[in-house]
This record gives structure tokens, sequence and C-alpha cells, in this order.
């Protein structure tokens, strides 16, 4: 009793963070959601309606048609009451309430009021927010720290973040001033110094200056960890180094 019996119950685990694996409605057969331990013994019994991995000590479920958020005791300390709401990310999470986004604390308690279009978690103490068609970034305080005027954002690394104006992406700061014009089809994050970004099909890496390091010639590129970056060619799967010499040749 109280242990899920399953030849999947391997795969299911894989699902595991925190020491919790999230059973399902198909693996359980009674339409609800709990949580086992690795032998496969429920910690938290089947009783949600959905329910998502552990972060940070706390995991987000739904009843009926709320969501909200308990421990890994399954004790439930923020009761459901939002439409969605994302894992923690730090101290806040976003949460949505008549179809407006803003973010509370681990205790529940709302640090910005539903306000927003749309919201992103909050990265190097900034987060993107859309208000109606364009975004910008508000800082901890709920305030504007980059006004909304662009067509889309992605999260600050490394002092800066990619915003698209029209068809093109460029590279802002914190203030809100272009570092890199927007020329690139599309861009990635900051890592180690470099950017990969997409030219005419082909993607390479630029420094944050905007000169290139890496000519263009790959079909997808991956930000830089450790000193290697992966790469794709034709189908193939290889690892540069940060002047683009391959640390290992493209494989299938």
């Amino acid at each position: 009793r109280g242990l899920v019996r399953s030849r999947g119950l391997g795969d299911v685990y894989k699902r595991q963070s925190e020491g919790r694996a999230i059973v399902s409605k198909e693996e359980l057969g009674n339409g609800r959601y709990g949580y086992i331990d690795k032998l496969g013994s429920y910690v938290i019994n089947p009783q949600f309606d959905e329910a998502s991995k552990f972060s940070e000590g706390l995991a987000k479920v739904k009843i009926g048609e709320k969501w909200g958020y308990m421990d890994l005791l399954g004790k439930m300390l923020i009761n459901p009451q939002f439409e969605e709401c994302s894992d923690f990310s730090g101290t806040l999470a976003r949460v949505s309430i008549g179809e407006k986004w803003g973010y509370i604390d681990r205790y529940g308690k709302v640090t910005i009021n539903p306000q927003f279009d749309s919201a992103s978690d909050f990265s190097e103490g900034l987060a993107g927010v859309r208000v109606g068609s364009k975004y910008g970034y508000i800082n901890k305080t709920g305030q504007f720290a980059i006004n909304p005027q662009f067509d889309e954002i992605k999260n600050f690394s490394e002092g800066l973040a990619s915003v698209k104006i029209g068809q093109k992406w460029g590279y802002i700061n914190k203030n809100g001033k272009y570092v890199i014009n927007p020329e690139y089809d599309d861009t990635g994050a900051f890592s180690e110094g470099l950017a990969s970004v997409k030219s005419l099909e082909k993607w390479y890496y630029i420094d944050k200056t905007g000169k290139m390091i890496v000519e263009p010639k790959f079909d997808s590129a991956d930000k830089f960890s450790q000193g290697l970056a992966r790469v794709e060619i034709a189908d193939k799967l290889g690892y540069i180094d940060k002047i683009g010499r391959y640390v290992w040749q493209p494989t299938k």
C-alpha cells in the first residue's frame, strides 16, 4: 500500500526534482497527480488536477481551476488562487489574476500588482513585461526601468539584453541604450563575453562591441559554457572554443 508498482517507474522518476517525482493521471488512472520518492512510495498523495516539479522547495499545483504552491511535505503554503503562475525564481514568482500578470513573494504576498499583459522572470534585477503590444523592463519595485517600446525582448545576461524592433534584433544595456544596433535576424544571450547571432540563415558569434569573433557558418549555435559551445552544421553536432576552433569535430 502506498507504493506505485509500474514497469515504467524509472521513466517516471526521470521527471523528479528535489527528491520528488510527479506521477501523472495516465500512470495512476484516477484522474489526479501525486508525488513519489525514489522507491516509488507516495510522499504526497494523489490529489491535484495538475502539478509541476519542485523548484527551490516549492511546487505549483492546481486544484480545480486555480493554482497555488506547496512545500516538500505537501503542505499548501500559498492557497490556490491564481489562473496561471510560474516556478519561483529567487524570491519571486509570476502570477496571473484576471488575465493580468504580477509577482508574489514566497509567503504569497503580492509584491508587484497584476497589471501586465505578460511577464518574465527577473534576471540581473530586471524583468521583461508587455503592456499592450510593446515590451519593456521593470525593477523589483514594479517601476519601469526601460519603458515599453520593443516588439520582442529577451532576458538580461552579462549586463545586456537582446531586443527586437521591426524585424531585427540588437542589444541594449540596463539604461535602455543600444550598445549593438538592431541588425540581426535572431540572437542568443551573452555568456562568457560572447553571444550567438543569426544573419542570412547562418549563426555566428560576436563580442559585446558587436565585433564578429567566429564567422557565420552554423545552422545553430548554443551559448558558451566553460569555454566551449555546441554548434550544428549540416545536421552534425560539434563543439568549438572561443576562437572558433573545433575541439570536437561535427558528427551525427
